[in-house]
Protein backbone atom coordinates (compact mmCIF):
# COMPACT_ATOMS: atom_id res chain seq x y z
CA UNK A 1 0.00 0.00 0.00
CA UNK A 2 1.18 3.36 -0.94
CA UNK A 3 0.74 6.66 0.18
CA UNK A 4 -1.04 9.49 -2.11
CA UNK A 5 -0.16 13.62 -1.50
CA UNK A 6 -1.89 13.79 1.22
CA UNK A 7 -0.31 10.75 3.73
CA UNK A 8 -3.56 8.50 3.18
CA UNK A 9 -2.60 4.75 2.30
CA UNK A 10 -4.04 3.88 -1.59
CA UNK A 11 -4.15 -0.08 -2.23
CA UNK A 12 -3.91 -0.44 -6.31
CA UNK A 13 -7.77 -0.43 -6.97
CA UNK A 14 -7.67 3.40 -5.13
CA UNK A 15 -9.30 2.51 -2.17
CA UNK A 16 -8.07 5.19 0.53
CA UNK A 17 -7.24 4.75 4.38
CA UNK A 18 -6.77 7.60 6.59
CA UNK A 19 -6.01 6.69 10.44
CA UNK A 20 -6.13 9.69 12.90
CA UNK A 21 -6.91 10.99 16.67
CA UNK A 22 -8.84 13.95 17.69
CA UNK A 23 -8.10 16.68 20.41
CA UNK A 24 -10.39 14.56 22.33
CA UNK A 25 -8.87 11.20 22.08
CA UNK A 26 -11.09 9.80 19.66
CA UNK A 27 -9.90 7.45 17.14
CA UNK A 28 -10.66 8.11 13.48
CA UNK A 29 -10.49 5.39 10.50
CA UNK A 30 -11.82 6.34 7.36
CA UNK A 31 -12.01 3.84 4.45
CA UNK A 32 -12.71 6.12 0.62
CA UNK A 33 -13.49 4.76 -2.42
CA UNK A 34 -11.84 7.17 -4.11
CA UNK A 35 -9.87 10.14 -2.82
CA UNK A 36 -12.41 12.81 -1.16
CA UNK A 37 -10.29 15.94 -2.66
CA UNK A 38 -10.05 14.54 -5.95
CA UNK A 39 -13.78 12.81 -5.99
CA UNK A 40 -16.64 14.59 -4.25
CA UNK A 41 -19.33 12.47 -4.71
CA UNK A 42 -16.92 9.72 -3.13
CA UNK A 43 -18.13 6.99 -0.77
CA UNK A 44 -16.73 6.30 2.65
CA UNK A 45 -17.18 4.22 5.76
CA UNK A 46 -15.70 6.23 9.19
CA UNK A 47 -15.05 4.34 12.09
CA UNK A 48 -15.28 6.45 15.25
CA UNK A 49 -13.72 4.87 18.49
CA UNK A 50 -13.60 6.54 21.91
CA UNK A 51 -11.56 3.60 23.70
CA UNK A 52 -11.93 5.31 27.40
CA UNK A 53 -15.49 5.47 27.42
CA UNK A 54 -15.88 1.98 25.31
CA UNK A 55 -17.98 4.01 23.00
CA UNK A 56 -18.33 4.08 18.82
CA UNK A 57 -20.08 4.95 15.43
CA UNK A 58 -19.58 3.40 12.10
CA UNK A 59 -21.23 6.13 9.32
CA UNK A 60 -21.83 4.57 5.99
CA UNK A 61 -22.13 6.60 2.97
CA UNK A 62 -20.81 3.81 0.19
CA UNK A 63 -24.91 3.50 -0.99
CA UNK A 64 -25.04 7.23 -1.24
CA UNK A 65 -27.26 7.66 2.07
CA UNK A 66 -25.54 8.39 5.77
CA UNK A 67 -25.98 5.70 7.91
CA UNK A 68 -25.10 5.77 11.51
CA UNK A 69 -24.23 2.83 14.05
CA UNK A 70 -23.40 2.53 17.70
CA UNK A 71 -21.13 -0.03 17.95
CA UNK A 72 -22.06 -0.11 21.65
CA UNK A 73 -23.14 -3.25 23.51
CA UNK A 74 -22.14 -2.73 26.92
CA UNK A 75 -23.89 -5.37 28.60
CA UNK A 76 -23.09 -7.74 26.35
CA UNK A 77 -19.59 -6.61 25.82
CA UNK A 78 -19.03 -7.16 29.24
CA UNK A 79 -20.63 -10.75 29.67
CA UNK A 80 -18.69 -11.71 26.35
CA UNK A 81 -15.45 -10.57 27.78
CA UNK A 82 -15.86 -13.09 30.72
CA UNK A 83 -17.10 -15.61 28.39
CA UNK A 84 -14.26 -16.14 26.03
CA UNK A 85 -10.74 -16.42 26.60
CA UNK A 86 -10.20 -14.02 23.69
CA UNK A 87 -12.80 -11.53 23.62
CA UNK A 88 -14.24 -10.72 19.91
CA UNK A 89 -16.22 -7.93 19.43
CA UNK A 90 -17.61 -9.41 16.33
CA UNK A 91 -18.70 -12.79 18.01
CA UNK A 92 -21.99 -14.39 16.92
CA UNK A 93 -24.43 -13.07 20.06
CA UNK A 94 -22.77 -9.15 19.97
CA UNK A 95 -23.21 -9.53 15.43
CA UNK A 96 -27.01 -10.77 16.47
CA UNK A 97 -27.73 -8.31 18.96
CA UNK A 98 -26.50 -5.38 17.26
CA UNK A 99 -28.38 -6.43 13.88
CA UNK A 100 -31.40 -6.98 16.15
CA UNK A 101 -31.05 -3.40 17.67
CA UNK A 102 -30.40 -1.42 14.77
CA UNK A 103 -33.69 -3.16 13.10
CA UNK A 104 -36.37 -3.48 15.87
CA UNK A 105 -35.30 -1.70 19.11
CA UNK A 106 -36.91 1.31 19.40
CA UNK A 107 -34.60 4.80 19.75
CA UNK A 108 -36.27 6.02 23.16
CA UNK A 109 -34.93 2.17 24.29
CA UNK A 110 -31.37 2.66 22.82
CA UNK A 111 -31.45 5.88 24.19
CA UNK A 112 -32.23 4.16 27.50
CA UNK A 113 -30.03 1.26 27.55
CA UNK A 114 -27.19 3.64 26.35
CA UNK A 115 -27.52 6.10 29.10
CA UNK A 116 -28.48 2.47 32.25
CA UNK A 117 -25.87 0.24 31.08
CA UNK A 118 -22.53 1.61 31.51
CA UNK A 119 -23.73 2.47 34.85
CA UNK A 120 -25.39 -1.16 35.49
CA UNK A 121 -21.59 -2.67 33.98
CA UNK A 122 -19.62 -0.13 36.29
CA UNK A 123 -21.52 -1.13 39.41
CA UNK A 124 -21.36 -5.57 38.45
CA UNK A 125 -17.64 -4.46 38.01
CA UNK A 126 -17.15 -3.26 41.16
CA UNK A 127 -18.74 -6.21 42.54
CA UNK A 128 -16.33 -9.33 43.92
CA UNK A 129 -16.85 -12.60 41.95
CA UNK A 130 -19.28 -10.62 39.39
CA UNK A 131 -18.05 -13.66 36.79
CA UNK A 132 -21.39 -15.58 38.67
CA UNK A 133 -23.18 -12.03 37.78
CA UNK A 134 -21.86 -12.02 34.26
CA UNK A 135 -22.46 -15.88 33.87
CA UNK A 136 -26.32 -15.57 34.80
CA UNK A 137 -26.78 -12.49 32.64
CA UNK A 138 -25.03 -14.60 29.82
CA UNK A 139 -27.36 -17.76 30.05
CA UNK A 140 -30.34 -16.05 30.96
CA UNK A 141 -30.38 -13.45 28.88
CA UNK A 142 -28.55 -12.91 26.26
CA UNK A 143 -28.22 -16.49 25.20
CA UNK A 144 -32.10 -16.55 25.44
CA UNK A 145 -31.88 -13.33 23.11
CA UNK A 146 -29.66 -14.94 20.36
CA UNK A 147 -31.60 -17.89 20.26
CA UNK A 148 -35.27 -16.43 20.26
CA UNK A 149 -33.54 -13.78 16.85
CA UNK A 150 -32.18 -17.05 15.57
CA UNK A 151 -35.86 -18.65 15.52
CA UNK A 152 -37.31 -15.46 14.56
CA UNK A 153 -39.34 -14.61 17.67
CA UNK A 154 -38.65 -11.15 17.79
CA UNK A 155 -40.84 -10.11 20.13
CA UNK A 156 -39.64 -12.19 22.76
CA UNK A 157 -36.28 -11.06 22.50
CA UNK A 158 -37.19 -7.63 22.58
CA UNK A 159 -39.23 -7.98 25.85
CA UNK A 160 -36.42 -10.42 27.45
CA UNK A 161 -33.81 -7.58 26.87
CA UNK A 162 -36.08 -4.70 27.76
CA UNK A 163 -37.27 -6.37 31.03
CA UNK A 164 -33.70 -7.10 32.04
CA UNK A 165 -32.56 -3.72 31.50
CA UNK A 166 -34.93 -2.39 34.03
CA UNK A 167 -34.61 -5.41 36.24
CA UNK A 168 -30.72 -4.70 36.38
CA UNK A 169 -31.22 -1.00 36.35
CA UNK A 170 -32.57 -1.08 39.74
CA UNK A 171 -30.74 -3.75 41.33
CA UNK A 172 -27.46 -2.32 40.31
CA UNK A 173 -27.84 1.08 38.62
CA UNK A 174 -30.07 3.28 41.01
CA UNK A 175 -28.02 2.33 44.19
CA UNK A 176 -24.79 3.64 42.25
CA UNK A 177 -27.15 6.76 41.24
CA UNK A 178 -28.49 7.41 44.84
CA UNK A 179 -24.89 7.27 46.21
CA UNK A 180 -24.13 9.60 43.74
CA UNK A 181 -26.49 11.89 44.46
CA UNK A 182 -26.40 11.89 47.90
CA UNK A 183 -22.58 12.84 47.36
CA UNK A 184 -23.64 15.32 45.60
CA UNK A 185 -26.16 17.10 48.06
CA UNK A 186 -23.64 16.99 51.15
CA UNK A 187 -21.18 19.22 49.14
CA UNK A 188 -24.33 21.45 48.44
Amino acid sequence: MARDDYGHYVNNEGVEINVNTDKKGVDHISIYDSCPADNPDHGSIHINYDSDSGTGTIVDTTNGDKETTDVNCYLTTACMRYQMDKFDDNCEELTILRWFRDKFVSEEDIKHYYETAPIVVSSINDIENNSKIYDYIYKNVIKACVEAIKKGDYEFAYNRYKNSILTLEEEFARPKLTKRFIKILRKI
